[in-house]
């Protein structure tokens, strides 16, 4: 058992060791058993672990939560060294075992992860069976996340691609035309030509909703179940590229008035896909993700963050709201960790969450709403009475 530094909530450990492997662009995650971690411990963790050429160890603190810890090397050495397997695990290809594989699939998913028991399902089906899968819902209510666990569970080869963020996406999804001296002028694929052509492969298309309509043209064949082909029309000759088997096509997608930098999505290219709603996490499901995510932090402080961000969206859900837009998870997460980095709840909210919203109006103006609701729990730490108007109007008049 390996000493740790004497902190009273991060002494107690399970005494689990496992060292990370890199496979392709994958960091798995064994003990000295042979026993896979990888869909336990969060990729940042493996990554940094495999790095370093540290191992990580399991542990617990005393209010329950587990974690992943970098200990030395020699820690995991000191246990039987593992038979690492040099392949990915099959998914069983008969009807009862699919399904079999479906209905004990919830264990795979990340404790982190808020996404109830039927639509992780319903996910891990819809990916099985070889659908293309569209993730939507808000911004920063767990879509990439979701799409990256799938691929954890799975244990297939991955490829990720940023629609978003894509400038040209003739080369980005086909290739470019280069010309140099001493070859002339040739053709280089892309890299999604490559990550098509990988059989079982699970391709992420993040931001599919911001991506340029040209990008959306040319996925149009590769997702249609009837003809899954990508044509390199800029390749002499035009070849044409089929889509490996097994390959799934995850995309993550805001739809909404709000999101004004997305593009209102064609419906032909919508029907390709298998479409997965995240749902918006309530208070409670909230702190449970704040209280996994930063369990050194005051149960008090996590819990007034959750309450603020649920208050915020059912008030920009109301007919009569005086916000249009609520805090997101994202945003919840951003808070908490500026919390466990020493800032106050007061401090936090000026940094990350009241830019967020229009100054404009004054006192009427959303910023105001959202400070004077951060304020009620600076104050008591509860949001009784929190919409009195006349106690708003008399904190509002006391502060400016």
């Amino acid at each position: 058992m390996i000493e740790t530094k004497n902190n009273e909530k991060e002494n107690v450990m399970t005494n689990t060791i496992v060292r990370v492997e890199k496979s392709g662009n994958r960091f798995n995650a064994y003990d000295a058993d042979g026993n896979k971690y990888t869909s336990q411990i969060t990729t940042g963790a493996r990554k940094g672990a495999y790095e370093k050429g540290m191992a990580l160890e399991q542990r617990t603190n005393k209010s329950g939560k587990t974690y992943w810890w970098a200990v030395p090397m020699s820690s995991y050495e000191s246990t039987t060294r593992p038979v690492v397997p040099t392949s990915s695990v099959d998914v069983p290809s008969g009807h009862q075992e699919v399904v079999n594989f479906i209905h004990s699939s919830y264990s795979l998913k990340p404790q982190g992860l808020m996404m109830n028991e039927l639509k992780w399902k319903y996910l891990i089906r819809s990916a099985v069976r070889g659908k293309n899968i569209l993730m939507t819902g808000p911004a920063g209510c767990g879509k990439t996340m979701a799409a990256k666990s799938l691929v954890n569970a799975l244990d297939r080869p991955d490829f990720y691609f940023n629609m978003g963020s894509t400038q040209d996406p003739r080369a980005t999804l086909i290739g470019n035309v280069h010309f140099e001296k001493s070859k002339g002028t040739y053709f280089s694929e892309s890299l999604f030509v490559k990550a098509i052509q990988t059989p079982n492969a699970v391709i992420l298309l993040d931001e599919l909703s911001r991506a340029h309509p040209d990008a959306w043209n040319i996925l149009m064949t590769v997702l249609d179940q009837g003809q899954r082909y990508l044509r390199l029309d800029e390749q002499d000759g035009q070849a044409t590229i089929n889509v490996a088997e097994g390959v799934t096509f995850v995309a993550t997608a805001n739809i909404g008035n709000e999101y004004t930098s997305t593009r209102v999505m064609d419906k032909a290219l919508m029907d390709r896909f298998t479409i997965v709603e995240m749902d918006v996490l309530d208070n409670v499901q909230e702190l449970e993700l704040l209280q996994y995510m930063f369990p050194n932090v005051d149960v008090d402080n996590l819990s007034a963050i959750a309450e603020i961000a649920n208050t915020t969206r059912v008030e920009s859900n109301s007919e009569t709201g005086k916000i249009d837009t609520a805090i997101s998870t994202r945003s919840s997460v951003e808070m908490a960790g500026l919390m466990f980095d020493g800032f106050g709840l007061d401090e936090a909210a000026q940094v990350s969450v009241y830019p967020q919203f229009s100054n404009d109006g004054g006192v009427d103006s959303e910023r105001t709403f959202v400070k004077q609701l951060v304020q009620k729990f600076i104050n008591d730490g509860s949001n009784d009475d929190l919409f009195n108007e006349d106690e708003l109007d008399d904190e509002y008049d006391s502060d400016y």
